[in-house]
């Protein structure tokens, strides 16, 4: 064993130590050997994790937190094989347990998004051999597809248009409300990718994608979300459908959206009455406004007194201009 890796696995051997500022420490002296032997350091925590299967979780989410931080501080350097080692690594540490166990599963989660930032064909190949057609994915996938896509924008958009496609009918086979908000936090977010994706062209690797390219996929999520998710006596769950419906309102066809205003708005109009915590309802509302001014919706002008009368008693004005995703 060379030195650094030699002081990494004497590290990961005291790791069960029960003292948690013991614990602290040891995840600590792992990220500062990372700072400067990044490879031989996260080589040793994945050799561990592997050879101490029976380890229990609280334990493997401080060696994860640990990769996570050293991933984050030298994505630049890192190469492309210990990539891989880690990222197959997290990839079967978030799905090991059907159960959701979130400490363990998010921290796994959050390696693969960090390790994504460069690597993200590399992440994607991995994960989406967990994301087959007809079967509902591991709720850790859905969540790790929609944090990529916030933090590696011009990286995801190009594989979302396929992911839809797999997870439309996917939104019929969720029963449990935990996968139903899921997949509305996925949808929210690819959402605001695409957006982010359209709005920044002139950068983009490929600049020949339009907002119809989704259009279809996302009209027949909204189809779910809207007609059936949105009826949910779980609070939660109506607004995970809610803060996913703002922006996937910019991506609708024009002329569904147009169709679906006049249910749309009061639909949102009316869980003011069902929410205390009405920020997210005025933002979303505010969203879908907004993409409705952008097409020239006629259908507006009918809705002007009931939005002014919703809207007073929250002390808000009509949310106006700007980004949607602000």
């Amino acid at each position: 064993l060379s030195r650094p890796s030699w002081l990494a696995t004497t590290l990961l051997g005291a790791i069960t130590d029960k003292d948690p500022l013991v614990q602290e420490q040891l995840c600590n002296s792992l990220c500062y050997l990372g700072e400067s032997k990044a490879e031989e350091t996260l080589n040793a925590c994945d050799e561990y994790l592997r050879q101490h299967e029976k380890l229990v979780y609280p334990y493997r989410v401080i060696i994860l937190k640990a990769m996570e931080t050293i991933v984050k501080n030298n994505i630049d350097e890192l190469d492309r094989c210990t990539a891989k080692i880690v990222i197959i690594l997290a990839s079967n540490e978030m799905t090991k347990s059907k159960e959701l166990i979130l400490d363990w599963q998010q921290a796994a989660s959050s390696v693969l998004v960090a390790v994504g930032k460069r690597f993200i064909n590399r992440v994607m190949e991995e994960v989406l051999t967990k994301f087959q057609p007809g079967i509902l994915p591991h709720y850790f996938v859905m969540q790790t597809f929609a944090n990529l896509s916030v933090t590696n924008v011009f990286g995801m958009v190009p594989f979302l248009n396929s992911i839809l496609t797999t997870m439309l009918p996917m939104l019929h086979l969720a029963r449990q409300d935990q996968m139903k908000a899921v997949f509305c936090f996925a949808l929210q977010h690819f959402s605001d990718s695409i957006l982010e994706y359209l709005a920044n062209l002139d950068q983009a690797p490929d600049p020949t994608v339009r907002k119809d390219t989704f259009s279809t996929e996302i009209f027949s999520a909204y189809d779910v979300l809207f007609n059936h998710w949105l009826q949910s006596r779980e609070g939660k769950l109506r607004l995970a459908v809610v803060q996913a419906l703002g922006p996937m309102s910019h991506l609708m066809p024009s002329e569904k959206l147009e169709e679906q205003l006049p249910r749309l708005i009061p639909g949102i109009i009316a869980l003011y009455k069902k929410h205390s915590e009405t920020f997210y309802v005025s933002k979303s509302l505010g969203q879908i406004l907004e993409a409705s001014v952008n097409m020239g919706s006629r259908t507006l002008e009918v809705q002007v007194d009931m939005l002014l009368a919703a809207l007073h008693p929250q002390g808000i004005g009509v949310p106006g201009g700007g980004d949607p995703r602000h």
